[in-house]
């Protein structure tokens, strides 16, 4: 079986999809983590949202993301957040698969995480460096982490 990368605005999502996507956000956080918190933070429908996703053959959406474009004083950045994998699909490759593709959209501009501390190191593989004190967020252990912006070519003097 194979899986799609899938890519949406968020005005552009069909409520099934957009169903889909928070159905598994609520299976992996609220469920498998056991953490009741409000998943739905009104964020996902933000004009400069998108959505990242795997889905099978049959349509089933086994990995998620969202990619959010930020202005804080006025310059651009991204955040990542609602990374997930459905429990089954889960040491296949399908995580990196769906970061990557959304840094590439990212480009050079610095990109923010707030990670779970476990996955520190897996995000430092991908570019992130610790950005912060960890904290405690719904009882679980989290890391502020950033990927910085990378510097603009130096142009070099003509002989």
């Amino acid at each position: 079986m194979s899986e799609a990368l899938r890519r949406s605005w968020a005005k552009d999502l069909g409520a099934q999809t957009l169903y889909e996507l928070l159905k598994l956000r609520v299976e992996v956080f609220v469920v498998e983590q056991a953490c009741p918190y409000p998943e739905l933070d009104g964020r996902d429908l933000l004009a400069e949202t998108r959505h990242f996703w795997l889905e099978t053959d049959d349509g089933e959406v086994i990995c998620t993301l969202r990619l959010m474009e930020e202005h804080a004083g006025g310059q651009k950045t991204f955040r990542i957040g609602r990374l997930c994998t459905k429990r089954s699909a889960r040491g296949q490759g399908h995580t990196t698969r769906l970061l990557r593709a959304a840094l590439a959209e990212v480009g050079d501009y610095p990109c923010r995480i707030d990670a779970q501390t476990y996955l520190a190191d897996m995000y430092a593989r991908h570019g992130f460096v610790r950005a912060g004190e960890d904290f405690v967020d719904d009882g679980i252990p989290h890391v502020p982490m950033l990927k910085p912006s990378r510097p603009a070519p130096r142009l070099t003097e003509l002989p």
